[in-house]
């Protein structure tokens, strides 16, 4: 890059021979740019060729697999020709360099401005702690499974027919190669489809389109055929893919990688430490259950409830006394030398009922159905009825009598007038 110019923020350079371009990375840390980008504008009215430069010749040096990837895409990438192209750069990523052809002598302009906040940047990052967070419950649901399957057709196509034919391959070590090489060829195609999809969303939008949906409709139709995960090693498998979506997701929503560290182990010492939090909630809800005042709350019982409990109560009560009465330690021969009918108390005892026939029978008789118990209720309220009848009765002869008198004055003056 030392043939190169130098960009700067805001520069507006204009231009219409070939050259090349680099953008030097400021190294000191500010938070402030956590989803701050750089976007670089080359536009003009004649097509030219844009062409990165990478400072790695060598792609055996990448450390990562997606630097060899991005090294082996742009070796093997040809240079995009356009007449408008844009270039986003990350606040602490890597020195980016460029070079434009122009095909015809006509100017070109190159344009820099910082954006403060990224939209894409906080997408991703807000997607991540979401998917971190709840990838447990969304890999139950069915819907998800649905969508993660369509998103992996049309992203990964290679990776979702090779997990749709893995039942008819029979060496796992084969599956496991396989599945190796199609992760590498979908990085590719993700690589260049992201660099270049301004450019096919122009040119090719119905092609893209169709792409999209018939791919999709293919692996809804494939995804609903087998069905939902069912068994919980697939569900814990689909779980512990969708927290390895989420790592990449906030490693690349943030433009200082020591940010997206720290954010990572933050998330997973709080899916450690959710087990102690929650026992510290439920000892501090018993302690405070414990020391909060009980305000007694007033049930009132209806008719038919009352009968019941008492029914119910008197019950238990008479099988406690039996119990008691026949325990060791009840004081049998002082309680018959006090009672006047130790057979029937024996009796009880032994479990007949605590009131004779004869009794139930009287008890009837004054308080049942045609009692005189009832017979006297029933004839007070008669009584008491006819005593409000006729103090009714002289009170509305009253008011008729009113009312004919107002009806009857007007007619004499009535006369009068006439």
């Amino acid at each position: 890059g030392k043939n190169c110019s130098l960009l700067q923020e805001m520069d507006v350079i204009q231009k219409q021979d070939e050259n090349c371009y680099c953008y030097v990375q400021n190294r000191t840390i500010h938070l402030q740019y956590l989803w701050s980008t750089l976007q670089i504008k080359i536009s003009s009215r004649e097509k030219f060729r844009f062409e990165p430069i990478s400072d790695k010749n060598n792609c055996r040096n990448s450390e990562t697999v997606f630097e060899f990837v991005a090294c082996a895409v742009q070796i093997l990438w040809k240079p995009e020709t356009c007449t408008e192209t844009f270039l986003s750069v990350k606040q602490y990523g890597e020195d980016v360099c460029f070079k434009i052809q122009p095909f015809k002598i006509e100017p070109y302009i190159v344009k820099v401005k910082r954006e403060m906040l990224d939209g894409k940047l906080l997408f991703l990052f807000v997607a991540g702690i979401f998917l971190f967070h709840f990838a447990n419950s969304l890999s139950r649901s069915a819907k998800f499974f649905y969508l993660s399957g369509v998103i992996l057709g049309v992203l990964a196509l290679l990776v979702f027919v090779l997990l749709t034919l893995k039942r008819f391959i029979p060496r796992h070590s084969t599956f496991w190669i396989l599945m190796s090489g199609s992760w590498m060829v979908s990085l590719y195609f993700i690589y260049c489809f992201k660099e270049n999809i301004q450019w096919l969303w122009s040119e090719h939008k119905n092609y893209l389109l169709g792409y999209f949906l018939a791919v999709g409709i293919t692996s809804f139709a494939i995804c609903y055929q087998h069905g939902p995960l069912t068994t919980e090693l697939n569900i814990t498998l689909f779980t512990w893919t969708l927290q390895l979506t989420a790592f990449v997701l906030i490693y690349f929503g943030v433009t200082i990688p020591q940010v997206a560290y720290a954010v990572i182990a933050v998330s997973l010492c709080s899916k450690g430490l959710c087990y102690p939090l929650g026992a510290a909630c439920h000892i501090a809800r018993k302690v405070k259950h414990h020391f909060k005042s009980k305000k007694l709350v007033f049930k009132y019982l209806t008719e038919e409830e009352y009968r019941e409990q008492g029914e119910s109560e008197t019950i238990r009560a008479l099988e406690e006394l039996r119990s008691f009465c026949r325990s060791p330690d009840f004081p049998s021969w002082i309680a018959i030398s006090k009672l006047q009918a130790p057979h029937r108390f024996a009796a009880f005892v032994l479990g007949s009922p605590h009131v004779s026939p004869a009794e139930t029978k009287a008890h009837d008789e004054q308080y049942g159905f045609g009692s005189s118990f009832l017979e006297e209720q029933l004839f007070e309220t008669m009584a008491q009825s006819e005593q409000d009848e006729p103090a009714n009765s002289v009170h509305e002869e009253e008011e008729e009598n009113e009312n004919e008198m107002h009806t009857q004055i007007p007619f004499p003056y009535a006369t009068e007038l006439l």
